[in-house]
């Protein structure tokens, strides 16, 4: 029984969540859009819903948030990339990284006039 009510817990807070980021949408829609955009109109709150769904889809992905990136440490992949490399790649990597923060170093001294 009460894990069933953990369940409804959460079903509850997600709903609310979402109608609650959608009602802030509708309104940061209808107050700046139609302002700035000659012929722009105002959206509905199941419009708003769509938005938020669209802007997942094209900016967030499925991913969700029990993928590899919580899981292992936040950045797994790229531990396991460099483990991959071969030492003369590691080096020349490094030397790729580190001479252009050493160019863009001087360049900044050099513009400021100092040197």
């Amino acid at each position: 029984m009460l894990h069933r009510f953990k369940v409804l817990k959460f079903i509850i807070l997600v709903v609310g969540g979402i109608a609650a980021l959608s009602w802030v949408v509708m309104m940061l829609w209808n107050w700046l859009i139609p302002a700035l955009f000659v012929g722009a109109r105002s959206i509905d709150f199941l419009q708003a819903v769509g938005l938020l769904v669209l802007s997942k889809i094209l900016f967030g992905g499925f991913r969700g948030h029990h993928g590899g990136w919580h899981r292992h440490g936040g950045h797994h992949w790229q531990h396991q990339r460099w483990e991959k490399l071969t030492p003369e790649e590691r080096e020349k990597f490094q030397h790729g990284l580190f001479g252009r923060r050493k160019h863009r170093d001087e360049v900044h001294v050099k513009n400021n006039g100092q040197a």
